[in-house]
């Protein structure tokens, strides 16, 4: 399968550099998978779509952390890090543990230290493939806050406006669990007046968490895309969640997936059409020829070319309809990507 198929041209001027507001008023293109026909609405037109008997809307509930910061070297010279993700397997931010896997630029060498601010000091302690391992010289609340103060949101590079005032809305409106990297950004057009309202009309509403990391952003470089190794990111699918959604799918109800990354979680944990409840790390890369096990339908926004998460949707709804939704948007003038309008694949 090669990359090359799951190209597209954008112009760049429909790259949207901040979000609508209210956000959902945002334009959604529906696409039913099936047939390829397309509809164009507003993003609250949604709730047209959605059957309190028939549809469960399950969501990502993680919150973004200002992950990028910029120091300088102890030798001198300017230094900045993303933070990844912390180095323990047990990905717990209630303990904000001092080491780190990061990635950085310019490179980041073994025993390289960093100051940030006046007293927050990283020194870097091994190599791991794109990542590097850091110890901060704090931990626990006292590091929570120097990042916090310290850090900025990790805007995507498409993103030129990075001021305070655009950083605060890369977020969603239900963020509640500390711990990504990037946003689950097909949340971001649920307003919470919007969510009143679908939780007046009694559409069920369920959470799931994962934690943004490389896994969904890094882009695709190998020529065949099976050759692409996906990196591992933290979710979490609690025992009463798992009840919740299994009942409803043997009750014959819709999975409505808001992002890939809740659409990656679910299909994680489903063993012979059931999901169990499970706390770890997930590589899943879906692509074309996937069989999706229990995610019915996909609330997403407008991916980068080449990218896993337009594979994800190519998987779900044929890269043949998205392809041509895709043409379609851009002949529309849709906004894409991250701030960018949504999409309903039904």
């Amino acid at each position: 399968m090669k990359l090359s198929d799951f190209d597209y041209f954008l112009p760049k001027e429909l790259i949207a550099q901040e979000p609508i507001i209210p956000r959902d008023s945002s334009r959604l293109l529906v696409l039913d998978k099936k047939t390829g026909d397309i509809e164009h609405k507003v993003f609250k037109d949604i709730l047209k779509y959605l059957d309190p008997k028939k549809d469960v809307l399950v969501f990502n509930d993680t919150k973004v952390i200002p992950a990028r910061l910029i120091g300088q070297k102890i030798n001198g010279g300017k230094q900045e890090i993303l933070l990844v993700r912390p180095l323990s397997d047990d990905f717990n931010l209630n303990t904000w543990p001092a080491k780190w896997r990061v990635i950085g630029r310019p490179g980041l060498k073994v025993g390289q230290e960093i100051l940030f601010g006046s007293n927050l000091k990283a020194t870097v302690l091994s190599l791991l493939d794109q990542e590097r391992v850091i110890v901060f010289n704090k931990s626990g609340t006292k590091l929570k806050k120097d990042i916090f103060k310290l850090g900025q949101m990790p805007l995507p590079p498409y993103i030129k406006n990075v001021s305070a005032r655009i950083c605060k809305k890369y977020q969603t409106a239900y963020a509640l669990k500390d711990g990504s990297v990037a946003a689950p950004t097909a949340g971001f057009h649920f307003t919470p007046e919007l969510l009143k309202k679908i939780k007046k009309q009694k559409i069920q509403i369920e959470y799931v968490t994962l934690h943004v990391g490389l896994g969904t952003f890094l882009p695709i470089k190998e020529k065949n895309i099976l050759d692409h190794k996906m990196h591992f990111e933290y979710y979490n699918l609690d025992t009463k969640t798992v009840k919740s959604l299994n009942d409803a799918k043997k009750e014959g109800k819709r999975i409505i997936a808001v992002g890939t990354t809740a659409c990656r979680v679910l299909e994680s944990c489903v063993k012979k059409n059931n999901l169990k409840n499970n706390t770890g790390w997930t590589n899943l890369f879906i692509y074309p020829g996937y069989h999706f096990k229990f995610v019915d339908q996909l609330i997403t926004n407008f991916h980068l070319p080449k990218s896993t998460l337009l594979l994800l949707v190519s998987a779900l709804a044929t890269k043949k309809n998205i392809l041509k939704a895709y043409k379609e948007a851009i002949k529309k003038q849709y906004r894409f990507f991250s701030f960018g309008d949504a999409m309903l694949i039904k």
